[in-house]
């Protein structure tokens, strides 16, 4: 393991994820520990940290293409959260799938919004 891009790609995660990410990375270690490792050195370690973007704009392309496919929810809801987390505002988690609506159809960006809706309803139930 070369374990300065699994460093690197493990802060990445616990700043985007948090401790939701770390569980996640836990979970599929002790099924897939490659896969998780893959994850975090390639995923998070090597393209989550490139210079070119920055980690909203990262997370807003990653919250368009898991809603344009459609197929990826649990996903999708993970990415939301992350969007959230790296300083997207509820109005542009809104405004993307709006926009989604015209490239990816509206199944998908109804799907999309369906989504947002929860993440915004779990965040104000921790926050009571």
């Amino acid at each position: 393991m070369d374990n300065e891009r699994y460093e690197r790609g493990w802060e990445k995660l616990k700043r985007i994820h948090g401790s939701e990410g770390e569980r996640f990375i836990e979970n599929v270690k002790s099924v897939a520990p490659d896969l998780a490792r893959f994850i975090v050195e390639f995923g998070f370690g090597d393209v989550y940290s490139r210079p070119g973007l920055d980690l909203k704009t990262r997370e807003i392309v990653t919250v368009a293409a898991l809603t344009a496919l459609g197929h990826a929810q649990p996903q999708l809801k993970v990415h939301i959260q992350a969007a959230l987390n790296v300083g997207c505002s509820n109005e542009e988690m809104v405004e993307i799938m709006t926009q989604l609506a015209v490239y990816a159809g509206f199944p998908a960006a109804l799907n999309g919004i369906c989504l947002v809706k929860q993440v915004l309803e779990d965040i104000e139930k921790k926050r009571t």
